[in-house]
């Protein structure tokens, strides 16, 4: 039995939630964001929230029920909110900035990483070391960040790379004599 899925998503005041046959679409201050319902969840739209409930008693339906409900209140933090991750660089002459629609990348191959920023995502970079990844949509900020982050994953020697901020690096001890 799912315990997430039994409370309703609360719909705060500016946001509207709408649901045309097997899509819910949400628009708020941010933007819209649209969800395509999943059969085994029933949906409903009342009084200031949106309730999911399982469609029937089975084992898939009750599995689906919580993450539904999730995705939901995804939405509505996305059109409110937003979403941000933070990446952190490490490394000598390891930098990173923002030129146009693209983040630069320097990660120590013999050429830069120039990294295209995708429609809807936000890429900021307070100081070289550090990248800022936002928008509304949570898997496309989290999509983003795993694909920047791919080019040069954290080694566990030095610790050189791209890391996520708190993000813990289990560090091995080198060759010994």
């Amino acid at each position: 039995m799912s315990r997430i899925g039994k409370r309703p998503v609360p719909v705060p005041t500016g946001v509207t939630a709408n649901i045309d046959g097997r899509v819910l679409s949400v628009k708020g201050p941010k933007g819209t964001l649209t969800l395509d319902l999943a059969d085994e969840v029933t949906y409903a739209v009342e009084e200031g929230a949106i309730s999911v409930q399982p469609a029937n008693d089975t084992r898939r339906a009750r599995a689906f029920w919580g993450m539904q409900r999730t995705l939901v209140q995804n939405l509505i933090v996305g059109v409110t909110e937003g979403f941000t991750r933070q990446l952190l660089i490490t490394g000598v002459g390891y930098r990173a900035n923002v030129q146009g629609k693209n983040l630069k990348l320097q990660l120590g191959y013999s050429h830069d990483v120039d990294f295209a920023i995708p429609e809807g995502i936000t890429i900021a970079t307070p100081d070289q070391t550090t990248v800022n990844i936002s928008g509304i949509d949570k898997q496309q900020v989290g999509q983003v960040a795993a694909e920047i982050r791919r080019w040069r994953k954290p080694e566990p020697y030095k610790g050189k790379g791209i890391k996520y901020a708190g993000e813990f690096i289990f560090r091995k001890e080198g060759k010994k004599k």
